[in-house]
């Protein structure tokens, strides 16, 4: 249970660190579900006439193990990640296809 709360803060501190305000017309907003465990970054907004809405980042935990569902930034969020505390074997690449992910050097599940 304290990994699990671990792993939590550390999801949620990664997505805070990602949330500037350089565009004012784009919002970045940071959605935490702490009850099933689903994490988003999403950019949201106007640019001109155009409505702009973008999911940058998905994180979920299932099973103990902190899954990338989607990464849509230039940044190596599993790095980021282990050098935030969470364990190598704990990250899943979601954004992988299954027989790929023993390859990554993560875990797999």
């Amino acid at each position: 249970m304290e990994r699990l709360e671990q792993y939590r803060q550390v999801i949620r501190s990664l997505l805070e660190s990602y949330v500037t305000e350089a565009d004012a017309q784009l919002e970045t907003q940071v959605i935490c579900d702490r009850e099933h465990d689903h994490y988003q970054l999403v950019s949201l907004g106007w640019q001109g006439q155009r409505r702009f809405y973008s999911c940058l980042m998905h994180l979920d935990i299932k099973d103990g193990k902190v899954w990338i569902q989607r990464n849509q930034t230039d940044r190596l969020i599993a790095q980021e990640l282990v050098e935030m505390g969470v364990a190598r074997e704990d990250i899943v690449l979601g954004l992988q296809p299954a027989y790929a992910r023993p390859d990554t050097g993560y875990g797999v599940a």
